[in-house]
């Protein structure tokens, strides 16, 4: 939507938050928050964690927008998509892995639903997010971006710092993996059910 000097609201809003705008920078906030945290969502797979990187894209971007230099609608977007990426990263390279007490984990066992229950209960966001975790790095970026939140091979190549063409071709390996990788667990949890 533009008004009559052809700025459009988004611009608006971007342009008066780097000039410190609480409230122009709480609209964007309330507009890009939904897809950053399911971006981060299927690449982490942890709600309460994703939760948190959400939040913590939009406290680095407040913190840097006076820096930030408004040129179009897309560069914001893809810039929120670039420190959510780079937050991703950060997150796995700090994720230990856990060890655990014996006692640690009679007690988890006794907390965790059975097989069968947590295959009745597992939903297909879920079984998606697991399989898209699976694919390499670029590839999870790509399908996401694509299918998830909808940006045009344009705005992913931004993202992801190679060509459209680049972005297609990752596309189309992808979803070729990801088939693979959806019919390999589908398979598995039918010889399991049997």
């Amino acid at each position: 939507m533009t008004d009559e000097t052809g700025m459009s609201d988004e611009w608006r809003l971007i342009q008066q938050a780097t000039e410190g705008d609480e409230n122009a920078y709480g609209i964007l906030f309330e507009r890009h928050l939904d897809a950053i945290y399911r971006y981060i969502y299927f690449r982490i797979g942890n709600e309460p964690e994703a939760e948190d990187l959400s939040v913590e894209v939009f406290v680095k971007a407040w913190e840097a927008m006076p820096n930030f230099e408004p040129g179009s609608e897309c560069s914001f977007y893809t810039w929120l998509y670039w420190i959510a990426h780079n937050l991703i990263i950060d997150f796995h390279r700090k994720k230990k892995p856990l060890s655990w007490t014996s006692e640690q984990l009679a007690l988890e066992e006794t907390r965790l639903p059975s097989v069968e229950d947590a295959a009745h209960h597992r939903s297909n966001s879920d079984r998606l997010a697991h399989a898209i975790q699976q694919l390499n790095d670029v590839e999870q970026q790509v399908i996401i971006l694509r299918f998830i939140e909808g940006l045009s091979h344009s705005e992913i190549a931004g993202v992801i710092d190679k060509s459209e063409g680049a972005s297609r071709i990752i596309q189309h390996r992808a979803l070729s993996n990801l088939r693979t990788i959806l019919l390999e667990n589908q398979t598995e949890e039918s010889l399991r059910d049997e």
